[in-house]
């Protein structure tokens, strides 16, 4: 479906991506940490044995600097710094393991960073396996990791397809030189030729790559290109996000010249030309710049609304408990948010004093969870049905966004819920916003998010 220049222009605001409520911007400086052990006790206790618990896992390191990177890295060349790293990592992980009854049973695990295959096959191997000694992994399991086309080897591939991986995600990022050098990722397809055939072989159920638009010097020529790459090797799935321009938040943003961004104009043609050659190969949207193959777990689950969303992104997995260590990592248990130390060394000191390494968070009240729960059902589902106790405060807040929204037919909506339409779909965030409370009622609003396109 071809989406009007107007219209993409109109709804081409910061918005949040929407992978926690609320979100981080508006969570507290500082957290009662006595509160949050008693919560994931209780959270831990209510999700165990039903579904299982999900765990991510930061590996921070990187041994370049890729200029258009949002992520918290520390780059160095220096391998020794993995053996302190892993220790200090499983000291956390022990520290959160005593306050657990019984033992973990691990439905979805993900590791992300940084670059993750930054770490030696043997010393993920040891991570995992002091892991996985005093946890439960049943056989029906999402595990999945972030692997660098450039330096994951067949063995990475090989040792963690051996302690139960079956996902892996490649950042492909663009495939072009130009491109590549202006963002500091000289990356030739052949290595992602090379790592996609290596996964395949050894038996990865899903290979996801990511692809991003609007970076320096894209044109639609190059986008092309770079798509076309992506589709010759058939990944299961794709993420086409748009690259967020935040140089003030990430400073290595400033390197580039802003000239050479494309303008607003360029980026919104490069977002449609994604889309469009996506679904004329057979890949179905997802919604919220993903796409996979109709036999994808992820495509499966949104026809049966099972979808969720935390913050590893769309998981086909509905464990209610999302455990993150590491530094700058955030969990989730439902009832509050918590984010750890976002400095090696402020991590490092807290976890080595035996005390969890969080410092700012938020613990949401009734309300928050009601629009939680709507914002979750939107971006999972395409629709919502209100709960007549919430009318008061969505008729305040909701309702007159939702009257726009439905003038531009991106949704169809009356007091009992809403529906998107397909024109909708390409506006799942803009839609989320109606619900978020926190940024509506907002009296002063500082540019903090990314744009939606």
């Amino acid at each position: 479906m071809e989406v009007a220049t107007a219209l993409l222009n109109k709804y081409n605001v910061p918005i949040p991506r929407y992978t926690s409520y609320p979100t981080v911007p508006y969570w507290d400086e500082t957290i009662d940490v006595e509160k949050w052990q008693h919560l994931f006790v209780k959270r831990f206790n209510e999700c165990n044995d039903k579904e299982g618990i999900s765990l991510y896992l930061h590996l921070p390191f990187c041994e370049k600097l890729c200029t258009f990177c949002g992520c918290n890295k520390k780059i160095t060349t220096n391998h020794d710094v993995e053996e302190e790293y892993l220790q200090v990592l499983l000291k956390e992980w022990k520290l959160y393991r005593n306050l657990m009854g019984k033992q973990p049973v691990l439905r979805e695990l993900h590791i992300g960073g940084g670059t993750p295959t930054f770490f030696s096959p043997e010393n993920l191997k040891r991570i995992f396996t002091t892991i996985f000694e005093d946890a439960i992994v049943p056989e029906e399991h999402e595990f999945s990791f972030e692997g660098h086309p450039n330096n994951t080897t067949y063995e990475h591939l090989k040792t963690l397809f051996d302690l139960g991986f079956n996902r892996v995600s490649y950042g492909m990022q663009d495939s072009n030189p130009e491109v590549q050098t202006v963002i500091n990722r000289i990356q030739p397809h052949e290595n992602v030729v090379r790592v996609v055939q290596w996964a395949r072989e050894i038996g990865y159920d899903s290979v996801n790559l990511d692809l991003v638009y609007g970076l320096p010097l894209q044109n639609p020529e190059r986008m092309a290109k770079t798509i076309n790459d992506a589709l010759s090797v058939k990944p299961d799935r794709l993420a086409f996000y748009s690259y967020a321009h935040v140089p003030w938040t990430s400073k290595a943003q400033r390197l580039f010249d802003e000239n050479d961004l494309p303008t607003t104009e360029m980026k919104m043609q490069l977002y449609q030309l994604g889309k469009k050659m996506f679904t004329e190969n057979g890949y179905d949207d997802i919604g919220m710049d993903h796409f996979a193959l109709p036999t994808d777990l992820m495509v499966k689950a949104a026809k049966q609304g099972t979808l969720h969303r935390n913050f590893m992104g769309y998981t086909v997995q509905q464990t209610g408990l999302l455990l993150g260590l590491g530094v700058s990592s955030i969990s989730d248990i439902y009832y509050g948010f918590a984010q750890n130390k976002k400095t090696i060394h402020e991590y490092y000191d807290q976890v080595e004093k035996g005390t969890l390494a969080v410092f700012k968070g938020y613990f949401l009240t009734d309300e928050d969870q009601a629009m939680r729960q709507y914002i979750l059902d939107v971006a999972c589902m395409g629709k919502t049905s209100f709960h007549p106790e919430h009318l008061s405060l969505l008729r305040k807040y909701s309702f007159p966004v939702l009257a726009e929204l439905e003038k531009d037919a991106l949704v169809e909506w009356n007091e009992q819920g809403l529906q998107l339409t397909p024109l909708g779909k390409h506006f799942i965030r803009n839609v989320c916003k109606a619900f978020d409370l926190k940024l509506l009622s907002a009296e002063h609003q500082k540019q903090t998010f990314s744009k939606a396109v």
